[in-house]
């Protein structure tokens, strides 16, 4: 009888916006939490950031690309603006593969993320299906060596492992 290992794989995604103008009403939000202290995000959708970099994550693993196609069409055509509904797709192509931790490496002058992160946590792991102990996120200026660490916008990359056996 032949023996049954498991398999790991691991995806790396990434996701950048700007700030939007100061004036405008558009709410940030980055892992479904809404950030008050700054401007909304440019993009179609709500520009979440973090859900973002996780869906190219798991598009790397799997080759799906649900930003370019579900998510244009959900944005686009049927006015779904909510990055959770795009992370939630992205899940369920993992199919037959289960995630067993990811990682989240969020660079932006603002606004100030540490204060926020558990909640960020928590929202990550009960869309994946995972222990909140198995979902990491770091947040850090850049020293403001890009346009995010400088405070123009934010860029989320995510490490994402999964297994099948």
């Amino acid at each position: 009888m032949k023996e049954s290992y498991p398999i790991y794989k691991t995806g790396i995604g990434e996701d950048s916006h700007r700030f939007l103008s100061e004036d405008l009403t558009k709410p940030c939000i980055l892992a479904g939490v809404v950030f008050e202290d700054v401007p909304g995000l440019a993009a179609d959708s709500d520009g979440d950031a973090v859900y973002h970099s996780i869906c190219r994550a798991i598009t790397s693993i799997n080759s799906f690309p649900i930003l370019d196609t579900v998510a244009k069409d959900l944005c686009l055509n049927q006015g779904i603006t909510d990055s959770k509904v795009y992370l939630e797709k992205a899940f369920e192509s993992l199919k037959n593969l289960k995630v067993v931790h990811v990682a989240i490496s969020i660079e932006a002058k603002r606004p100030k993320i540490f204060k926020k992160t558990e909640e960020m946590r928590k929202n990550i792991s009960s869309i994946l299906k995972i222990d909140i102990s198995q979902v990491g996120i770091v947040a850090h200026s850049g020293e403001g060596l890009t346009e995010c660490g400088c405070g123009m916008g934010i860029q989320s990359t995510c490490c994402l492992t999964v297994v099948s056996f």
